[in-house]
């Protein structure tokens, strides 16, 4: 992260910022494609460090090779490498589908857990991972902090944190309800309109509370 420091937002521009967010994203959704938990979980899985276009890409082949638990808990490594091999970290994604889907099988009886605490348990699935799914299938007071929310609550002021985690700390903090809507709108503001590279100031909702165009990562 950049050694600037950022003025903090005030309580009074956080309540506009979230205002505006949920003015501009009123039914925010995730842009992965899914037909069910199970299907959810891996493509969330997947777009770790992944654009969701590339995983909507791969992901068919791969639910219609191993449509359930069971079927991918029993898949060869090599066959699950092949589908994924266009997407980042494939090697590591495809053990971590199959650890993922036989520990399913083995210890919930091949259901997918929708609890947070049991979600992580899951090989390959961090506390992100588990609040995107839970946020997207149960509507989850929850936030989740991808790079494009990170970039953007710096960018505004709304968090001056070193990691994802305390960021996700600091914004339900302050934000407290609508978290499920605020995470998507800000996923999509920060993908299509506060961009890492070029973001596209001019016109801008969020103008009268950015405090730096400056990028920041996690």
């Amino acid at each position: 992260m950049a050694s600037k420091k950022i003025k903090k937002a005030t309580k009074k521009e956080i309540e506009a910022i979230k205002a505006l967010f949920l003015e501009h994203y009123p039914d925010s959704l995730t842009e992965l494609n899914y037909n069910n938990l199970y299907e959810l979980l891996i493509a969330v899985m997947l777009s770790a460090q992944c654009t969701d276009k590339r995983v909507n890409i791969i992901s068919p082949a791969l639910f219609k090779a191993y449509p359930d638990p069971i079927s991918l808990a029993n898949a060869e490594l090599d066959d699950v490498k092949a589908l994924l091999n266009t997407c980042s970290f494939f090697n590591n994604k495809a053990k971590n589908l199959i650890k993922m889907a036989q520990s399913v099988v083995e210890n919930y009886n091949g259901e997918i857990p929708l609890e947070q605490k049991e979600l992580v348990k899951l090989a390959g699935v961090g506390q992100k991972t588990a609040n995107v799914v839970m946020i997207e299938f149960t509507g989850a007071n929850l936030m989740a902090v991808d790079t494009h929310v990170f970039r953007v609550a710096h960018r505004l002021g709304l968090s001056d944190d070193k990691t994802a985690t305390k960021t996700e700390e600091t914004l339900s903090k302050k934000f407290k309800t609508d978290l499920h809507l605020l995470h998507q709108a800000m996923v999509l503001f920060g993908r299509y309109r506060c961009k890492a590279v070029k973001p596209e100031c001019d016109d801008c909702f969020m103008a009268p509370y950015c405090k730096t165009s400056e990028t920041f990562r996690v």
